[in-house]
């Protein structure tokens, strides 16, 4: 006769675990630092720029308490220390600096970025990460897609920055051009920058794919995005993004196949494909391009770029090594930069090019920390993406798509830094030092002390050590 026991050996039912409602909303915020850094200049366009200087100020004073009230736990022997050593060598420039004003403000914007990065890949784990780009991603995407609808449909204009309907001295003055329907024009999104657009939407289309590859559920809605988002990418043409696209496909390529090696010493031969396609693309890029800009519309000099350098540089030469002093954008108010260089009229931001604008800046010393800086960067993401992970004698565990976005990253920010300087700020530096940190912290998906501790706090039980 079968007995019912009073002590079952399986664990009682219990509801499935929820997120608690304060990680929740943590996780809400991240996505709104993220969505700042993303949507680059639209704020400014919006609501001007006392607006976005307090949303941004108040935005890193706020991610600071969280981060002394949540407390996740920090190996500091392990802190980006690349990082830190440009930023301080960046804030020592305000002792030499030509222009102190514009470098205490820029530094204020750099030390606010660098923060909420740090901020964001400390209380977030892997997955949490991604999922919350994906997240800020979809925003921008969403919202670019309905502003430059509203403005054909129901403004049937260009506007201005400010929702300024009117006449500007010359197009690049116009937040939106009004080129939804016109399929020749190119449209800027909520940032206003056709050059803006284009890196991001690539960026959305890797994370969109990322999540796609990580099981992420409802698939389907985020092949949708991917459509937006490609949508966005070849509405808004910009050379330095389609630039970029290729090489984040020679980088995933690449990445794939290592992840294919058996035997020791297999991957040499793709290291070697590797470097001859890479160098073979940029020296054909140098020799035919006047081709292939013509192709895209562009001019061989990258649309007056060339010279910006010259300029750029020649005042670099006057200061070699300390440079003049950080200043990242550069500030049309400052009668240093007011009228220097002129481009369509306007007073010209950046050195389009964020080595020669560094150069300047924080003169050699800066580039060198700077090449150090992203060195280590594409190093650590490079073997992230392509090693097992692995730290036990285990060599047979799977690889995590989560992996690949700091190594794609990588090929976008290095690709575009070479005709912008905005991967020095915005959403470019953002990923950067967080992918960064994020894989010194927690070098493996899912495991470590900063990946349970939040696991722990969204409710999640422990796990055990194998």
């Amino acid at each position: 006769m079968a007995v019912h026991s009073k002590h079952p050996a399986s664990a009682p039912p219990a509801p499935p675990v929820r997120e608690k409602t304060g990680h929740l909303m943590l996780r809400g915020w991240c996505i709104f630092v993220m969505f700042m850094a993303l949507s680059g200049t639209a704020w400014v366009h919006a609501f001007g720029e006392p607006t976005a200087a307090v949303v941004t100020i108040g935005g890193g004073i706020l991610s600071v308490i969280l981060w002394f009230s949540i407390r996740p736990p920090v190996q500091w022997r392990r802190l980006p220390w690349f990082v830190v050593a440009y930023v301080a060598w960046a804030t020592l420039s305000l002792i030499w600096s030509a222009w102190p004003q514009t470098t205490a403000l820029t530094l204020l914007l750099l030390w606010i970025t660098t923060i909420q990065a740090l901020f964001v890949g400390s209380v977030l784990t892997w997955r949490e990460l991604v999922r919350a780009a994906a997240s800020a991603l979809k925003w921008v995407m969403a919202l670019s897609l309905l502003f430059e609808l509203w403005v054909s449909v129901v403004i049937q204009a260009p506007i201005l920055p400010g929702f300024v309907v009117g006449e500007a001295d010359d197009p690049i003055e116009y937040w939106s051009r009004d080129n939804l329907f016109d399929w020749g024009g190119r449209i800027q999104g909520i940032m206003g920058n056709a050059n803006l657009l284009g890196p991001v939407a690539l960026l959305a289309i890797i994370v969109f794919g990322i999540r796609i590859a990580a099981g992420a559920p409802r698939r389907t809605l985020l092949w949708a995005w991917i459509g937006l988002s490609a949508f966005l990418f070849v509405r808004a043409s910009s050379a330095t993004a389609y630039v970029a696209a290729a090489g984040v496909v020679v980088v995933l390529t690449t990445v794939l196949l290592m992840r294919r090696t058996r035997r020791p010493g297999e991957r040499t031969r793709y290291y070697i494909g590797y470097a001859v396609v890479g160098l073979g693309g940029l020296t054909a890029l140098y020799l035919l391009r006047d081709t292939i800009f013509r192709s895209l519309g562009r001019s061989s000099d990258l649309t007056g770029r060339e010279a910006i350098w010259e300029a750029v540089l020649a005042r670099a030469s006057e200061r070699p090594w300390l440079g003049w002093g950080y200043a990242t954008p550069w500030a049309p108010w400052d009668p240093a930069f007011d009228g220097w260089i002129i481009d369509h009229g306007q007073t010209v931001l950046q050195a389009h090019n964020m080595w020669v604008d560094i150069r300047m800046q924080l003169g050699i010393v800066g580039v060198v920390l700077l090449a150090l800086l992203y060195l280590a960067f594409v190093w650590r993401s490079w073997f992230f993406a392509v090693d097992r992970p692995r730290w036990d004698l285990r060599d047979d565990r799977p690889y995590s798509a989560l992996t690949l976005l700091p190594t794609l990253v990588g090929a976008i920010v290095l690709v575009q830094g070479l005709a912008e300087s905005s991967p020095l700020i915005l959403w470019g530096w953002l990923f950067v030092v967080m992918l960064g940190a994020k894989i010194k912290q927690s070098p493996h998906v899912g495991e470590g002390p900063a990946e349970q501790s939040a696991a722990i706090e969204r409710g999640e039980p422990a796990k055990q050590a194998p």
